[in-house]
């Protein structure tokens, strides 16, 4: 949408690659995932290719073009889309962030991307972690702006903060507030920002929880905690980013139970035959 927004910005035309009738100066490819298979589409003319799923990981927009307003027309979306961060302090072993976008650092205020919209999605990977970001979700609260963070929080930086916790209570969230448990350690932590934000008005079933599943037994004790909580877990089967090695179909049915609400509430994991 940025690149779109540019390129019209410089007189030109802008439209979604059409390979049968489609006559192009330039097409941009790109794709998140590695296991994706790339386009099979022939366009005779020049082709640029860029994102992880290429693991391609220093190849970034120049500043004129990110920190343009994106062209929201090109999707015909309600919301605004962005990044108020980039990056993570973590440094967890399977994520792709370290290699793609290193440290913790701000990338863009609200308003540079908001436009005229009213609700946005909100990309960051650990947008807690910065100073930036907390006086982004103050402004975000005073504009009355409808949000959701969709990659999640980190429950252990708002667990014991009560800045965090009274900040999240008082912002408008789209629907739910997502929050991600991906190791059996981060449990307490979960369990202490579900219980705080529930006494300033959040309720579990508005929290939204990532669990990643590795060993079976694990994720499932993590999930079966996340589900006493009142919470909504939703289960993420790992994948190595350096290769196409698939999940193994325990864990592919451990996710189908977790992510099928209507199983998840009525049957236990034991009796589970899907």
């Amino acid at each position: 949408m940025k690149l779109s927004a540019w390129h019209k910005s410089h007189g030109d035309s802008v439209e979604f690659a059409n390979p049968m009738f489609g006559r192009y100066d330039r097409v941009y490819m790109s794709k998140v995932f590695t296991f994706t298979a790339d386009c099979a589409d022939y366009y005779p003319c020049e082709i640029v290719r860029a994102g992880t799923g290429y693991k391609d990981y220093t190849i970034t927009l120049p500043d004129e073009i990110e920190h343009i307003c994106p062209d929201y027309s090109l999707y015909s979306v309600n919301e605004a889309f962005g990044f108020l961060t980039r990056g993570c302090p973590n440094g967890c072993p399977w994520c792709i962030v370290p290699h793609k976008e290193g440290s913790i650092r701000p990338a863009s205020p609200l308003r540079e991307f908001l436009g005229d919209k009213r609700r946005a999605i909100l990309l960051d990977n650990n947008v807690l972690a910065s100073d930036f970001g907390l006086e982004q979700i103050e402004e975000i609260i005073r504009t009355g702006i409808s949000v959701d963070f969709n990659q999640g929080l980190d429950a252990r930086r708002a667990c014991a903060d009560k800045y965090i916790l009274d900040l999240l209570s008082r912002v408008k969230w789209i629907r739910y507030v997502r929050f991600a448990c991906d190791r059996i350690s981060q449990l307490d932590s979960v369990t202490k920002v579900v219980q705080e934000l529930s006494k300033r008005g959040i309720k579990p079933y508005r929290i939204f929880v990532y669990a990643l599943i590795g060993d079976v037994h694990e994720s499932l004790v993590r999930i079966e905690a996340l589900k006493r909580l009142g919470v909504s877990p939703f289960a993420q089967p790992y994948r190595d980013f350096e290769n196409n090695i698939e999940p193994t179909k325990e864990q592919k049915r451990l996710a189908r139970w977790c992510n099928h609400k209507s199983i998840f509430n009525s049957i236990d994991f034991k009796n589970y035959k899907g």
